[in-house]
């Protein structure tokens, strides 16, 4: 028998822990929370998202995960949205980033396929990973020649689509001190074999990220108020607005705007981790081994698309908006089909307050 060359979870947490201490050691005994996370969820072959199943079988629920009505809804609207696009076109582009296994892009296809509509499909997935490559291109290969895939997002005309990828990129933590009046950068450090929590300085840099707030809220905070951003989510909005030249960002997360940026009763702000649809106790053990996400600060990433001359169209609940999709479904002429007791099943799932409706929002924005 050949010994696996892929090691077991064990082995995996265990080496990916080591290499985490290794680069904690040459910094001088501590690095930035952002690249502890970044290596917990993307180190190569061994990061989270290289290993994890989303759905019942993994570790959190997704609006993928509650069956193929998210991904024909979407695929009902986009069609709708082909029509709005100048010039006119039948050719429907639509780019997908942080597609994980496949399964969106399957149902969307699927949808389209079975509509027979008379248009081309063009389906581009951005995926740098060439293990998730690998899960996508299993999954759609009945799909043939509509499915291609790209490292960095290309310059298109029609959809650019994120689905909780804004969340999973890495967050920077800072924190209040009021016996010094000014923020810290929260670190992780190596204490006696696990990694625990300090604080680091907060550099040139990073401090221009730091909205200017009035001296009286700040006069407010307790010891150790937290606040999350994101500089890479950020960046990737604002490159996927350059490379649209004609058409609509869409994405879908956990998250709130601008007004709701800062809350008292977000002490340790909202940094989770999920293993087994439960909350972790402690995010920074075992990396690797759990899903790490921050709330989406949909302000800055709203404001981010209006700077380079897009218009907000919806910035909304999951519930509102896919409420309306459905609606617009029920004509005869839309040609959605039966709303069997299985998609209202889906449906209430995807919309209720208590499954995925009120968890999520939904930014629109375009341009043309």
């Amino acid at each position: 028998m050949i010994a696996s060359e892929t090691p077991g979870p064990i082995d995996r947490l265990g080496e990916l822990a080591g290499r985490i201490r290794e680069e904690i050691r040459l910094a001088g005994g501590a690095v930035p929370f952002s690249r502890f996370m970044e290596r917990a969820l993307y180190e190569p072959g061994l990061g989270y998202y290289e290993q994890a199943v989303i759905g019942r079988a993994g570790d959190f629920h997704t609006s993928v995960s509650a069956g193929p009505l998210f991904g024909e809804l979407l695929a009902f609207q986009a069609l709708r949205w082909l029509e709005t696009l100048d010039p006119p076109d039948r050719t429907l582009t639509w780019v997908e980033a942080g597609a994980h296994d496949g399964t969106f892009a399957a149902d969307f296809l699927g949808a389209l396929t079975a509509r027979r509509e008379s248009v081309e499909v063009r389906y581009v997935i951005v995926e740098p990973s060439p293990i998730r490559r690998g899960w996508q291109q299993r999954r759609l290969a009945g799909f043939g020649g509509m499915v291609e895939w790209r490292d960095e997002i290309p310059e298109v005309v029609g959809v650019i689509f994120a689905n909780e990828l804004l969340d999973a990129f890495p967050v920077e933590r800072l924190g209040w001190d009021p016996l010094v009046a000014d923020w810290f950068r929260w670190g992780v450090m190596d204490r006696d074999g696990r990694f625990d929590w300090c604080r680091l300085p907060v550099d040139g840099g990073l401090r221009e990220w730091i909205p200017a707030l009035p001296a009286e809220l700040l006069g407010m905070l307790p010891a150790g108020y937290t606040v999350e951003f994101s500089p890479g989510a950020e960046a990737w909005w604002r490159r996927a607005a350059h490379q649209l030249r004609t058409g609509y960002l869409l994405t879908f997360d956990y998250g709130f705007g601008a007004e709701e940026w800062m809350r008292p009763e977000r002490i340790n702000g909202t940094l989770r981790g999920y293993r087994g649809h439960r909350f972790v106790d402690d995010v920074l053990a075992d990396p690797g081994g759990a899903d790490l996400t921050a709330h989406v600060d949909f302000g800055r990433i709203q404001a981010i698309g209006e700077e380079v001359g897009f218009r907000t169209d919806q910035f909304t609940g999951q519930d509102r908006f896919l409420s309306r999709l459905m609606t617009e479904t029920l004509s005869a002429e839309a040609g959605f089909g039966e709303w069997t007791e299985e998609r209202v099943r889906q449906f209430q799932t995807l919309t209720h307050p208590q499954h995925l409706g009120r968890s999520f929002r939904v930014l629109v924005q375009s341009r043309g």
